[in-house]
């Protein structure tokens, strides 16, 4: 009996010695990539002001990054719609998880178009603009033939065959099959899970994949930024930064001011402690310019937070189609910045129906690439054609845009995931408070709650487990 104690005794001594140690290396690592890349954001400035030229060759180091991140966007979100989807129980609690969703959505977006409008009456940031051949038609080059009139649009998002959806990059059409597979799935019951498990163990597939991608992060970032820097130059900068600095204010205040006391008045949780839970995020997305480098993080993030899997994979990726924030606020400015500019400035009456034109045409060019510039001059192209001369003006200047926008955008899927998973239920608040006082750390090398050997993240034993409005049952192995 002795010989019993003394030996549970040890094993229970190596492993309070152990245990802890496997995490901790992993957060060492990930810590080291994100230094990584703050540095490379360091050199990619600095090369693209001493030597723009070679800067800008430098692009396809950030565009490759970019499109690898994209590559796992489909099947990470197939995969995340079906679980969520094929382990409720009642089909209508996605229904409504939806249509709030959207309802939210449309709402933020006349917020942000409403401030974007009043900010840009107040600055006039293109009195004293001049336009030149070579800047009417640069912003004639901008018009993209990819965004779609309302109908079409909706079309569109219906791929051709079942696996187009995935080799094609569309977001919609990934979404809108994973929502059939996910409801055929929760129609099929017990039958259903041994297909739900086998798209468990894909999502660990793909997540372990997006991890290993994730460290070619800083070569992404060097690239990206020093092409930035190098293309733009100093004397663009200068010239338009009435118009940046003007619209990085307005972003701030939207984000700090509206999304902060929407955040606090229906969950009572502060932005602050939220965007730090979300920081690394936030340091992808600007050293690359692009808000989908965060997405398959975002999800997996907002998850591990508490918020259920249906919530999650319904709000986070139909909000990086249609809840645009920063998006909104950059076309309501940069439209009245190239109206005074081309010295025809609008009135309100002439503002508002351009601008409620230009909110729903952002939703034709969703999946266009850069579709900021892109549904801009689509749009003026559509209901001003005059105005899109003066699209030359920003050009130099877009992509420095383009990080706030991605920002913004971000921010505001963030917060809004948070809302509507706390609206509809969907949402362990213990879990969420635990989080983000940093008791339960997110499992970075696998993007997951639990890692590949189906050892639990180190947490106290107390820990509560995500709760899913108590209707989530996925069987197990």
């Amino acid at each position: 009996m002795p010989t019993k104690t003394s030996r549970r005794a040890a094993v229970a001594a190596s492993t309070s010695h152990t245990a802890p140690a496997a995490p901790a290396a992993k957060r060492d690592r990930t810590h080291y990539l994100y230094i990584a890349v703050i540095v490379a954001v360091a050199l990619g400035i600095a090369v693209g002001l001493i030597w723009p030229d070679a800067g800008v060759e430098l692009k396809p180091l950030g565009t490759g990054f970019v499109n690898l991140i994209k590559m796992m966007i489909s099947p990470i979100i197939f995969c995340t719609i079906v679980l969520g989807i094929g382990s409720v129980r009642k089909a209508a609690k996605v229904g409504a998880v939806g249509g709030i969703a959207l309802g939210y959505f449309t709402v933020m977006s006349l917020v942000a178009l409403t401030i974007g409008l009043v900010v840009g009456n107040v600055l006039h940031p293109g009195d004293g603009m001049h336009l030149t051949d070579a800047i009417k038609a640069s912003g004639h080059d901008q018009v993209s033939a990819d965004a779609l009139p309302p109908v079409d649009f909706v079309l569109s998002i219906i791929p051709l065959t079942f696996v187009s959806a995935f080799t094609e990059g569309q977001v919609l059409q990934t979404l809108l099959v994973a929502l059939l597979a996910g409801f055929a799935l929760q129609a099929m019951g017990p039958v259903g899970q041994p297909v739900l498990r086998g798209v468990e163990h894909i999502q660990r597939l793909v997540f372990r994949i997006l991890a290993m991608v994730m460290w070619a992060a800083p070569i992404g970032a060097f690239g990206a930024i020093a092409a930035v820097v190098g293309s733009a130059g100093v004397d663009a900068l200068k010239s338009l930064a009435v118009l940046m600095l003007g619209f990085y204010a307005t972003c701030f205040l939207f984000v700090f001011i509206v999304l902060a006391a929407l955040l606090r008045a229906f969950t009572g949780l502060n932005i602050l402690k939220l965007f730090k839970y979300l920081a690394r995020e936030f340091l992808l997305i600007l050293s690359t310019s692009s808000s989908e480098s965060a997405l398959p993080r975002l999800i997996a993030k907002m998850e591990h937070l508490g918020v259920s899997k249906p919530v999650v994979g319904i709000t986070v990726p139909t909000g990086y189609s249609f809840n645009l924030d920063g998006t909104m606020i950059y076309m309501t400015m940069a439209s009245l910045y190239i109206a005074d500019a081309m010295g025809t400035p609008m009135s309100i009456g002439e503002q508002i129906p351009l601008l409620l034109f230009l909110l729903l045409a952002s939703k034709g060019a969703a999946g266009v690439s850069g579709a900021g510039l892109a549904t801009l001059a689509g749009g003026l192209q559509s209901h001003k054609p005059a105005l899109v001369d003066g699209i030359g003006l920003i050009v130099g200047i877009d992509r420095f845009m383009s990080e706030a926008r991605a920002l913004t955008n971000f921010a505001g899927n963030a917060v809004a995931t948070v809302l509507i998973g706390t609206w509809t239920k969907e949402i362990d608040k213990e879990r969420v408070q635990l989080v983000l006082a940093g008791g339960l750390p997110f499992d970075e090398k696998t993007l997951l709650d639990d890692d590949a050997d189906g050892a639990e993240s180190a947490a106290p034993a107390d820990v509560p487990e995500q709760r899913e409005g108590g209707e989530k049952e996925l069987a197990k192995a």
